[in-house]
C-alpha cells in the first residue's frame, strides 16, 4: 500500500510526496511535529502538517536566507536569528569567520531537539559551534527585552499564523530596527509571490514606515514550498543590496556553498513584473531615492 503526504497550498493546489516511512510524530506545546522519509526529497520536517525543510532543497532556502546579507555587511560580528530552530540559518552564518556571536531565539525547544536527531547535517552548528547561543523563548518578547545591538537579524519564521503571526507586524519590525546598529540589516522570509503578494506589500510598507532606508525583495526556487518560488525581504539601514555589494567582495565568499554565489546574488533581486507592479502600486511603497 502506497503512502503519500499531501499539503494543500490552496483548496485547489497541493504538494504530494510519496513516503517511505514516518520517522517521528508528536506534539509540542506549540505545534504538531512530524518527520517523514520521502522517496524524492529525503527526510522532511513538518510543522502542523506543513513542510519546513527537506534534505533535498533546504540548502537553497538557508543559503539565500543568510548569505545575501552576510556578504553585503562589512563586519556582521553579532547576528540574531528569530526562529530557525532547525539550525540551517545558524549553519550558514557560521560559515563566515566574522561573526563572534550568533544568538538563536526559538520558541519551540522540541523543534531544536528533533532537528538535531533527524537532521544533524542541518543542525550541526547548534551543537558544534561555540559562537552559537540558543535561547528558548518567544522572539517578540526577546527583541522587546534584549539590550544587545546586532549587525544582522534574520527572521527565519514559519507562516504568519499562530505564534509566528506577530513576526510579520509593523511593531515587531520597529523593535528589530531599534535592535540593529546604524548600518544593520534585517532579513525575513516573505512567503510566496504566487500566493502572498498582499503580505509582501504590507511587509514593505511596514519596513519603510519604521525607518529602513533600503527595502528590497529577492527570490529563489524552493520546490517543496508553495508556488515553488520563495521570497525574502532585505531591509537595510545603509547598504543597497546591489550597488554596495562590490565594496565588500574583498571579504571573500564562504566555501562549500551549493546554490548561492555572486551571480545568484545579483540575479535574485531582479523583480518579476507582476511583483513589481504589486509592490509599486502605491507611491508610499516606493523606496526613498
Amino acid at each position: 500500500m502506497e503512502l503519500w503526504y499531501k499539503e494543500y497550498h490552496t483548496p485547489d493546489v497541493a504538494l504530494c510526496l510519496k513516503v517511505k516511512e514516518t520517522l517521528f510524530s508528536g506534539r509540542s506545546a506549540y505545534q504538531d511535529i512530524q518527520v517523514i522519509d520521502t522517496w524524492e526529497f529525503g527526510r522532511v520536517l513538518l510543522l502542523d502538517g506543513l513542510v519546513m525543510i527537506s534534505q533535498r532543497d533546504e540548502f537553497i532556502y538557508h543559503e539565500m536566507m543568510t548569505h545575501p546579507a552576510m556578504c553585503l555587511h562589512p563586519t556582521a560580528g553579532k547576528c540574531l536569528i528569530i526562529g530557525g530552530g532547525d539550525g540551517g540559518t545558524a549553519r550558514e552564518i557560521t560559515r563566515h569567520d566574522r561573526p563572534s556571536r550568533v544568538t538563536l531565539c526559538e520558541i519551540d525547544s522540541q523543534v531544536i531537539e528533533i532537528s538535531k536527531r533527524f537532521f544533524p547535517e542541518v543542525a550541526c552548528a547548534l551543537e558544534h559551534d561555540p559562537r552559537v547561543e540558543i535561547v528558548v523563548g518567544d522572539g517578540v518578547e526577546y527583541i522587546t527585552r534584549c539590550q544587545d545591538i546586532f549587525d544582522c537579524i534574520f527572521v527565519d519564521s514559519t507562516d504568519p499564523v499562530g505564534p509566528a503571526k506577530a513576526l510579520f507586524q509593523e511593531d515587531f519590525f520597529r523593535k528589530c530596527h531599534g535592535a540593529l546598529k546604524i548600518d544593520g540589516i534585517l532579513v525575513a522570509q516573505s512567503e510566496s509571490p504566487t500566493y502572498h503578494l498582499d503580505l509582501m506589500c504590507r511587509m514593505k510598507r511596514s519596513l519603510l514606515t519604521v525607518g529602513f532606508t533600503h527595502v528590497y525583495f529577492y527570490f529563489a526556487p524552493i520546490p517543496t514550498y508553495p508556488g515553488s518560488v520563495w521570497s525574502w525581504v532585505m531591509a537595510s539601514k545603509r547598504y543597497h543590496p546591489i550597488l554596495d555589494l562590490g565594496k565588500f567582495e574583498r571579504h571573500g565568499w564562504p566555501e562549500g556553498l551549493r546554490y548561492y554565489n555572486p551571480e545568484v546574488h545579483k540575479a535574485s533581486f531582479a523583480m518579476p513584473e507582476y511583483v513589481r507592479q504589486a509592490l509599486e502600486g502605491h507611491d508610499d511603497l516606493h523606496n526613498p531615492g
